[in-house]
């Protein structure tokens, strides 16, 4: 069963676990960021962080240096890290600025796998990549650009922490390189770096299938929407050589730069607006259609497998509502898009407060609303074993990814191009 929590009245903007799962930081749709703390079954807002003017858009946790990273729409990004209180002795959270240099709100953050670097995608037809500057103790940025042509809506690094893919609203999911060479090559020693820079092995990053020479900014590939859709959510799997993309016409696609060969999925469900990989073959995707679908495949295809959201477990009044007998859930089957379907096709109504189950204005689903985020919370190895999703019904919720219910009623295809 998933573990299902409601955190608030308002809508989750994004959520990130620290490294132990102990905290939780979340923004509730406002300038604030909240920090959790687990207590039991409940999870208790322990701390406050103000720093931004306007709402913050999406939350970073970095396990390792355990920073926080958080983006608004105030054009503003802040890390936050825990310090001792001058005063008190307590450790705090003190903010540091970053100096972003866009015009437009930002809209997602994203810390590098090595935390040396974070990428902030904007309005501004530009991502921010940024780094700490030690001598002036802040964080600076360098802008990816060319070719962006429209806001930037999800980024994720490739694990050899040079590689950037990008999805945005011109309708294009991207891969750039983020080499930056003060960051990059900051980890060799001064004599070794000379050494190098003498016999030229220069510590560059290694060859991948995206390419061999990493410049700052180059395009190491580029690929459409199938139907002309923002591309909201984007992700490498594990070993970086395969990259997901979810677009706003209700298709996820895989790519394999290699062939090239791209696996599209369309689906007649309403888009999916977050993913993230749980091992090489599985990805676990959701947005307005209310609960998390699960995808599987390889090189020789890809389909869409179930969802974990078990529409025929025990339905509590707290959690769930259901109506009539179909096995088919989502937003779709709401009891308020009921209710003006049969007044189309078959002339009834439903009047509010009338015995009729299609009154009921709850979905079938844990969700109640769109689900904002998707992201890993437990590890076997390398692979995921547990995600976290958290949404506008102000609800967080953990899944086990094994726990995979069939899609009944339709079935998921790809379409390769």
């Amino acid at each position: 069963m998933p573990e299902i929590y409601a955190l608030a009245q308002t809508p989750i903007t994004s959520h990130a676990f620290s490294a132990d799962r102990s905290q939780l930081a979340a923004s509730l749709n406002s300038n604030d960021a909240q920090i959790f703390t687990r207590q039991g079954a409940e999870w208790i807002s322990t701390v406050t962080l103000s720093e931004h003017d306007k709402l913050i858009t999406s939350i970073d946790w970095a396990p390792n240096s355990n920073r926080i990273v958080t983006c608004s729409q105030d054009r503003n990004a802040y890390v936050w890290q825990e310090q001792p209180d001058p005063e008190t002795g307590r450790l705090i959270w003190k903010p540091t600025l970053v100096l972003l240099r866009i015009n437009r709100a930002a809209t997602y953050v994203k810390w590098s796998p090595k935390e040396d670097k974070f990428a902030v995608a904007s309005g501004a037809r530009a991502i921010a990549i940024c780094s700490f500057d030690p001598e002036n103790n802040w964080w600076v940025s360098k802008l990816l650009k060319k070719p962006i042509r429209s806001t930037v809506l999800s980024v994720d690094w490739h694990p050899n922490n040079v590689l950037l893919a990008a999805g945005s609203a011109d309708m294009k999911a991207r891969v750039f390189s983020a080499y930056i060479k003060e960051v990059d090559d900051r980890r060799v020693s001064f004599i070794r770096y000379c050494w190098l820079l003498n016999s030229r092995k220069v510590n560059r990053p290694a060859p991948t299938v995206w390419g061999s020479k990493l410049p700052f900014n180059t395009i190491c590939g580029e690929y459409a929407s199938p139907a002309g859709g923002w591309v909201h959510a984007i992700g490498f799997s594990p070993s970086g050589d395969v990259l997901a993309f979810a677009s706003h016409d209700s298709s996820i696609n895989i790519v394999y730069p290699n062939g090239p060969v791209i696996y599209n999925i369309r689906m007649p469900t309403l888009p999916l607006v977050s993913l993230t990989w749980t091992s090489e073959d599985t990805i676990i995707a959701a947005g307005h259609d209310c609960r998390p679908l699960v995808f599987s495949g390889t090189a020789n295809g890809w389909q869409e497998a179930g969802t974990l959201d078990d529409a025929t477990a025990p339905k509590s009044p707290e959690s769930r509502s259901g109506f009539g007998s179909s096995s088919s859930v989502g937003r779709l089957k709401a009891g308020a898009f009921a209710t003006f379907r049969d007044a189309d096709t078959r002339g009834q109504s439903s009047i509010a407060g009338s015995a009729s189950p299609t009154a009921d204005t709850k979905v079938l689903t844990i969700h109640q609303n769109t689900i904002t985020n998707v992201r890993p919370y437990a590890y076997s190895g390398t692979n995921v074993t547990k995600v976290s999703t958290s949404g506008v019904d102000g609800m967080l919720v953990i899944w086990d990814v094994d726990a995979v219910t069939a899609l009944t009623g339709r079935l998921g295809g790809a379409h390769l191009r």
